[in-house]
């Protein structure tokens, strides 16, 4: 039976309206690492919101990300409805057994792996699948190759593309390997609900079938394949999102917190007590992150262009 617990996560801001009232529009929302300036939307064919999604649109979009990312001869090229997607059916593509899954970590993972009845580990070279979030969530560790371990490699890439000289891509080519590309978190652009699986094409052809055809709308398709052609527009934003991750450590730590580590879309701080700071940030409708399991951990995505004076007010 599949486990019905509310997971925590960001992006809850409704919650936070209900407690600390307004109104949506009146928020700021840091408890994401989702770039708050987004790859600008370009035109999109009437027939991608009336016809069923093209196949010469789906095969542009897997030749774009081929490019993009570098994909290795041998390895496949999967977009899908979201990485979330991916995550929820990744467990049903190898026989029931251990999974290695170091934490703290993104929980959907853990809790994929579970509800579909496998014994989920920390540690362990014995076991017969493998999760690496790398970048991780929320401290931004990365992994290396002698890291990955397992029959099934699930290597989590969502946060990578702000670092692509820390890409694992190479390894996509080894049977049995998936890696995982969001594209809401470096493009912005969430709400498309566009993801990529890249790796062992024998593993992708299963998970295309259960995800069933057309399961990429029309328009993701188009802005997808737009975002993933616009190198300059990657080089310009990396550049940027540096410059305000700097600028968000500076403001942040003249509080007295220290930066744990992140990534150019979040970053992680220890503070005193998490869930006060968060309080204290939410008087003035700016929400952030905390985690069940660590009193002192506060993360914090970067404002977009209007809203640092906000954030400074807040933290004077």
């Amino acid at each position: 039976m599949a486990n019905t617990e509310k997971r925590d996560h960001g992006g809850n801001l409704d919650a936070a309206v209900a407690r600390f009232g307004g109104t949506r529009s009146d928020w700021i929302d840091l408890s994401t690492g989702i770039n708050p300036i987004a790859f600008p939307i370009p035109e999109i064919p009437d027939d991608a919101w009336t016809a069923l999604p093209d196949k010469a649109a789906l095969e542009r979009l897997h030749d774009a990300a081929r490019r993009f990312w570098h994909v290795p001869e041998g390895a496949g090229v999967l977009a899908v409805p979201g990485a979330s997607a991916a995550i929820a059916h990744i467990p049903l593509l190898a026989p029931l057994g251990r999974v290695c899954i170091p934490a703290p970590t993104y929980n959907e993972h853990a809790a994929s792996f579970t509800d579909t009845g496998w014994k989920v580990v920390q540690e362990g070279n014995d076991c017969s699948a493998s999760v690496h979030v790398h970048p991780n969530n929320p401290d931004g560790s990365v992994w290396q190759v002698q890291d990955l371990t397992g029959g099934l490699r699930i290597i989590d890439e969502s946060f990578c593309d702000v670092s692509p000289d820390a890409t694992l891509i190479s390894e996509a080519s080894v049977p049995g390997t998936l890696i995982l590309k969001s594209f809401g978190k470096f493009w912005g652009l969430a709400g498309v609900r566009l993801g990529f699986v890249i790796g062992d094409p024998a593993l992708l052809v299963r998970l295309s079938q259960m995800l069933g055809p057309w399961s990429v709308a029309g328009p993701a398709l188009h802005i997808g394949a737009a975002a993933l052609e616009d190198m300059p527009w990657a080089d310009k934003t990396r550049h940027r999102l540096q410059i305000d991750a700097d600028r968000l450590d500076d403001l942040v730590t003249k509080q007295g917190t220290t930066v744990v580590g992140g990534t150019s879309l979040f970053r992680l701080y220890d503070v005193e007590n998490a869930a006060d700071f968060q309080e204290r940030l939410a008087q003035h409708h700016i929400w952030s992150r905390i985690f069940p399991y660590n009193p002192r951990w506060l993360r914090l995505g970067l404002p977009g262009a209007g809203g640092w004076d906000r954030l400074s007010a807040a933290l004077a």
